[in-house]
Parts: structure tokens; sequence; C-alpha cells
């Protein structure tokens, strides 16, 4: 049985012994990523049966630097399709829930709006969204969108102007179109969007494990040292 590393990972110490592994060009890497990463906007899938749009979603977040990818599973269980994720499922932390409940409680009790993508109501034009408030963007299936219960439980709304026949795009394209302009529209602003130095250090750390082959017996002599 593992044991449980949580405290490992707000461990200064750890972390220096992981980087003595650790290439310096990867260790600049992560820095570069980290100073555009944030936590202020996350993104929230409900149901999304095919497979490959969850996997596309994630692809984007990590691409335009969110952290947080929150999928609710009511109906549908989701694997990640690595092909299409390109390797974003190691860099950006995924939150899974059995109903969709459970994540607005949680969402809400960290202090983020529920902003609902949606064509069909009076929504704020995306060009018009206010990105001042820590927000949680839930998108739906392009068939269905938001079940009916998260619409009526949303502090907002959120659309994308159309000027064709067609009234939706699929997911992964409106989810990739929404996370581009608002983070560029989050980056110009005077919001404090950035992690800060307790989620860096952790984020240091789960990379730093995610970059080392033998982790666990690393830990483990780690652990030997200290006592």
């Amino acid at each position: 049985m593992q044991p449980n590393i949580d405290f490992l990972f707000q461990d200064e110490n750890y972390l220096a012994y992981l980087e003595n592994i650790v290439t310096d060009r990867r260790k600049e890497r992560f820095l570069e990523v980290l100073e555009n990463r944030t936590k202020h906007l996350t993104i929230v899938c409900e149901d999304l049966f095919q497979l490959h749009n969850t996997s596309a979603v994630m692809r984007s977040c990590e691409v335009f630097g969110l952290q947080d990818l929150h999928v609710i599973e009511q109906k549908f269980g989701k694997t990640i399709d690595k092909e299409i994720a390109m390797g974003a499922e190691k860099w950006v932390d995924i939150h899974r829930y059995n109903n969709h409940q459970a994540c607005i409680d949680s969402l809400k009790a960290k202090g983020y709006q529920i902003v609902a993508t949606t064509p069909h109501v009076d929504a704020f034009h995306l060009e018009d969204f206010d990105v001042t408030k820590p927000s949680a963007i839930f998108f739906g299936t392009e068939r269905l969108g938001l079940s009916e219960d998260i619409m009526k439980q949303a502090d907002t709304y959120l659309k994308i102007p159309m000027v064709g026949f067609t009234e939706s795009l699929n997911i992964s394209v409106s989810a990739a179109i929404i996370i581009q302009q608002l983070t560029n529209k989050l980056r110009r602003s005077e919001v404090d969007w950035k992690l800060n130095n307790q989620e860096i250090l952790e984020k240091k750390i789960d990379w730093s494990r995610k970059s080392i082959k033998d982790i666990d017996f690393i830990t483990e002599r780690y652990l030997e040292k200290k006592m």
C-alpha cells in the first residue's frame, strides 16, 4: 500500500532534492510555464460522451495556461485519449465529480462564479465578459447543451457571437475559442491572476515527480534521509 505523501507537496527540501535530478532546462521550462498559469479561470465539462472532446478541452486548458479542468461524470465516465491530449494530462489538474451539484458546491466554496455557456439565452458576448471575477465556465454537449439544473444555478451566461446559419460549435472548438479569448483578456487586465507561491511550489514538485523515472524509489530514499 502506497503511503500518503501529500505533505511532501509543500516541502521545499523535497523540491530541492528532486531538482538535483531534473535537468536545468526542464527546471527553466517549469518556471516559464508557471509564470503564465492561472486558477482565476477554470473549465467544467458536463457529461461529454465523446471521449476526444474531453481530451481536446484538456489540451486547450494546458496550451492557454489554465491549471484546472473539472469533469462531471454523472452519465458518462471518461478515460483520457492520450493521442489527442498530447501529454496535457501530465500538466493539468483534473477534478472528477459523480454529479453536477457536488461540482457546483465545490467551486462556489472556492469563490468561483458559475458561468454557463449557451447560445440560447440573453448571455454576455465573449468580448464583453468581465474577467475580474474568478469564474468556472461550464460546457455541455453540442446537441443538448448544459443540464437545466446547471442553467438555473448559473450566476451568469456566456456565448460566442455567431453570424451563420449554424447556432452551435463543437464543444472542443467552443472551449478553445473562449479559453484563448478570456486568458488573453485576463493577462491584459490588472487582475492578480497568477498562481501564488504555495501553488507554484506544489506544481514544481508535482511536475518534477512526473519527470523522474522510479520516483517512488527516489521518494523513499528522501524520506529515509529525513528520518
